[in-house]
């Protein structure tokens, strides 16, 4: 049987069986996969879309791709359980809580099971792999529970020093042991300045704010503030610089650092002349400027 043009797609019109290859935009993703995988797990949403005999009433996209009106970024964890029924998911898997809703929205009963919390390991940090999830868990709920168990043992939070002793407090988020590392923040900005700067420099507000480290130092420290969309499944002891603040305010961001036992220890800045207006003198210059704090 000859496939039609479009990647074997069949045609909206026609009614007969769906071609040995499949292909999906969920949600804006395109995935390719067999029909057998999809129609692997009888019951599901997936096998009844793609067992029925007439396809016309199945949605397509422009080029003809059945379209799926789901998160097309969780849907490659949906796809992969199609193919052996196993969940296997990165280390620390912020979006869990989301994905068991695409779970159910799939019809996959037993991969919402897999991924119900575990109430018999709630005590336990190492067992969780979801510690990072903003649904699942609030930002401060591990820090209020270790406090807790920290004030019972002992009289007072004890702070570290110049020495780097280990510190226990408030700004310790989600552990009471605080780790040493560096973490960066940085942002772009510009400014005007009139003729030989004898006019007062109009300065733009700060766009984004962004994040350099090791992933478990910057959620420690910025929690719900950190945008993490950007790199979900990057594990906890990796470093990345994809990471921006939801807030644009500089001393916010020190506060939170201040707070987490961090202190300053380099900056720098640099300006360049963007262009200057042919009416007037003004020159607009744009900068780029980083800190680097240390915990010891």
């Amino acid at each position: 049987m000859a496939l039609a043009d479009n990647a074997g797609c069949a045609k909206p019109n026609e009614d007969f069986s769906f071609p040995e290859i499949i292909e999906l935009n969920v949600g804006g993703q395109v995935y390719i996969t067999r029909h057998p995988t999809l129609v692997s797990v009888p019951g599901s949403l997936l096998w009844e879309m793609f067992t029925q005999k007439n396809v016309r009433s199945l949605a397509r996209d422009s080029k003809g791709r059945f379209f799926v009106d789901r998160d097309g970024f969780l849907f490659r964890y949906i796809l992969d359980y199609m193919r052996d029924q196993q969940l296997v998911l990165p280390d620390h898997f912020p979006e869990r809580s989301r994905l068991q809703r695409e779970a159910e929205y799939f019809m996959l009963p037993e991969l919402v099971k897999m991924l119900a919390p575990k109430l018999s390991k709630q005590n336990s940090l190492g067992d969780d792999p979801c510690q990072s999830d903003p649904e699942e868990v609030s930002p401060n709920a591990d820090a209020t529970r270790n406090l807790t168990s920290a004030g019972a043992m002992l009289p007072s939070a004890v702070t570290g020093g110049p020495g780097g002793a280990i510190t226990t407090g408030v700004g310790a988020t989600g552990t009471d042991v605080r780790r040493a590392g560096f973490i960066t923040i940085g942002y772009r900005g510009s400014y005007t300045l009139g003729r030989d700067s004898q006019t007062d420099a109009k300065f733009r507000r700060v766009a984004r704010i962004m994040v350099c480290g090791k992933t478990s130092l910057a959620k420690e420290v910025f929690g719900d503030t950190l945008n993490e969309s950007r790199d979900p499944d990057r594990p906890p002891e990796r470093y990345t610089s994809r990471y921006y603040l939801k807030f644009t305010f500089l001393e916010q961001a020190f506060d939170k650092l201040a707070d987490a036992g961090f202190h300053m220890v380099a900056c720098n800045s640099t300006g360049t002349c963007a262009f200057a207006h042919d009416q007037t003198d003004d020159r607009i210059w744009t900068s780029y400027t980083e800190y680097v704090f240390y915990r010891e």
